[in-house]
């Protein structure tokens, strides 16, 4: 039930409130920027819907789009919980409405953890590192705590050992091969890809030249840049890491999402730069080989590369749309 006050007025945040948090947490990460959701707030609940229209065709089940929303409701919920708001959250909250992937009920949190307010302050730091990266400073004492933040999403977390990488770049040239002469897909990698002054997808800025990527390996080939040779006395030494679930459903998928956003956050919060990875897992060959990689049964959802930037400088914030765009408020 909805917390009231003594008016029977639901214990809600504030307008400026809502409006703030759900601006900045949809700083979250998704596929291609493009930013797949939707929120409508009813003047007691916060629901989170998927918007099917930004689907990819590269995503024909929806799974990178549910992922996506994964993130942002992790993002969002993360805020609040910043700005002493306890969410209590049901995931698809009504079967017949798989857009509907979440509503959430708020409850006072005067005191929330530190590290929970350390984790909203990194969502404008965070941002996706390309380029090659430094072995991720205090790495094995950080690992232990990204694991209990996945557990509770149900999702399992392992670090890969170095000696693999030579098949992931493999996996990842075999996943380039394989859409190559895919005109939609080719078609839509440029659509969302490459412009400037939009609200949404990748801009150049945070694109990498071929020599750059050249030292990294894994990763989707995006379209060419201009070269540049930005950190080029390293060759790539992130850790990479694989989140996996026991199932392959809308749940899960949204539980990967949530997962993924807290180990973005927590990395970031660590001055560690990260790089989320599909593109292996949208081929059944790329999900089998992550498979066998690890010794648990499971379904691979999402590689992530993790490192500390040789470089302190911040690159200018990917877009995101306007909050006319993705939010509906209508209080009774």
């Amino acid at each position: 039930m909805t917390a009231r006050d003594a008016s029977g007025v639901p214990d809600v945040p504030d307008h400026p409130t809502m409006l703030a948090a759900i601006r900045l947490g949809c700083r979250a990460p998704s596929v291609h920027n493009t930013q797949p959701w939707r929120w409508v707030f009813d003047g007691a609940r916060l629901h989170l819907y998927s918007d099917t229209d930004r689907q990819l065709s590269m995503d024909p089940h929806g799974r990178q789009l549910m992922i996506s929303c994964g993130a942002v409701l992790h993002h969002v919920r993360t805020v609040f919980a910043a700005y002493n708001w306890h969410t209590d959250t049901v995931r698809l909250p009504d079967p017949r409405q798989p857009r509907h992937l979440a509503a959430i009920e708020f409850h006072p949190w005067p005191d929330p953890p530190a590290e929970v307010r350390a984790r909203a302050d990194a969502i404008d730091h965070r941002y996706t590192d390309r380029l090659p990266m430094l072995r991720p400073d205090g790495w094995d004492d950080l690992v232990p705590a990204l694991r209990r933040l996945v557990a509770p999403h149900g999702i399992e977390l392992d670090v890969l050992d170095d000696s693999v990488r030579s098949r992931l770049v493999a996996a990842s040239e075999q996943s380039t091969a394989l859409r190559r002469y895919d005109m939609l897909y080719q078609s839509e990698l440029h659509w969302w890809t490459g412009h400037t002054n939009m609200p949404e997808g990748i801009p150049p800025s945070s694109l990498i030249s071929e020599a750059e990527f050249a030292r990294v390996g894994v990763g989707r080939t995006f379209p060419s840049v201009p070269r540049s040779m930005r950190r080029d006395h390293i060759q790539d030494q992130a850790c990479i890491v694989l989140l996996s679930s026991n199932g392959d459903t809308l749940r899960e998928w949204v539980h990967t999402g949530e997962a993924l956003s807290a180990v973005l956050l927590e990395c970031a919060a660590a001055s560690l730069s990260t790089c989320a990875l599909t593109h292996i897992t949208e081929v059944s060959s790329g999900r089998k080989l992550l498979a066998n990689l690890v010794a648990r049964a499971g379904f691979p959802q999402v590689l992530l590369r993790v490192g500390t930037a040789p470089d302190a400088d911040e690159p200018t914030p990917t877009p995101r749309r306007s909050l006319t765009d993705v939010f509906t408020e209508h209080r009774d």
